[in-house]
């Protein structure tokens, strides 16, 4: 499954921007987008919304909740020791 900077990186592409380009349009530095693209950093809360925007795409496809069409992905449930106890079909 796609982590929030590929589908950042994808998107960016898929619009034909350079990483400076798409830092310059959202208001970040070219080193802000480099890092979130290589999932050394994650956005902002408000970035997301920003990139959300800029892309004509839910915040939820931006954060792996839903995919292209807009169906919700099925989340795996984890107990708080982090051990896997199902999944979520709701």
């Amino acid at each position: 499954m796609k982590g929030l900077g590929e589908r950042i990186k994808e998107l960016r592409k898929e619009y034909g921007y350079t990483q400076p380009e798409f830092a310059k349009k959202i208001g970040v530095s070219n080193a802000v987008v480099s890092y979130w693209e290589n999932n050394l950093n994650e956005p902002k809360a408000t970035y997301i919304k920003v990139i959300a925007e800029c892309f004509n795409v839910s915040t939820d496809y931006l954060l792996g909740l839903e995919d292209e069409t807009g169906a919700e992905i099925k989340q795996s449930t984890y107990n708080n020791y982090g051990i896997h106890i199902g999944d979520n079909n709701q």
